[in-house]
């Protein structure tokens, strides 16, 4: 029941755009957040551009409601496509999991549909190689940082 209720946005993509606004400081990349959701994520969506974002694309359309993992992730990799038409995106950053079906699965989906290489469980990005096309991160792991 999404009526009434109000939108906000999940703490573990949070921390994703955090990070990203971190790479956008540190190398000058430029960060777009997309969502799939109802028109009223929008709220959400500016406050990620008052955070510094450049760019906020809702995707919203009645036939998405009640989309599983399957579809979010079809719908969202469609979307990185069609922004890698207008410029080079350089790396792909999604929360762990949802706060409602917590299932992780939307990210690895992404990946796989756009056959790019996926990191999980990642806690921060220490360095990014673009010419090298490196990366270098920190992940969590239950028994600890490593």
């Amino acid at each position: 029941i999404r009526e009434g209720v109000p939108f906000i946005m999940n703490p573990f993509d949070t921390h994703a755009l955090e990070e990203s606004l971190r790479l956008k400081d540190k190398y000058g990349f430029r960060v777009a957040v997309l969502s799939m959701g109802p028109p009223s994520a929008e709220a959400t969506l500016r406050k990620a551009l008052a955070l510094g974002v450049d760019e906020a694309i809702l995707l919203s359309d009645r036939a998405f409601g009640g989309a599983d993992t399957l579809a979010t992730s079809m719908v969202l990799a469609e979307a990185i496509k069609r922004l890698s038409e207008k410029e080079e995106i350089a790396i792909v950053i999604c929360g762990r999991q949802t706060i409602d079906g917590d299932t992780a699965q939307v990210g690895p989906g992404i990946a796989t549909r756009l056959e790019y290489a996926q990191l999980t469980l990642v806690d921060s990005i220490e360095n990014v190689d673009l010419k090298a096309r490196k990366i270098r991160v920190r992940r969590n792991w239950k028994a600890g940082t490593r």
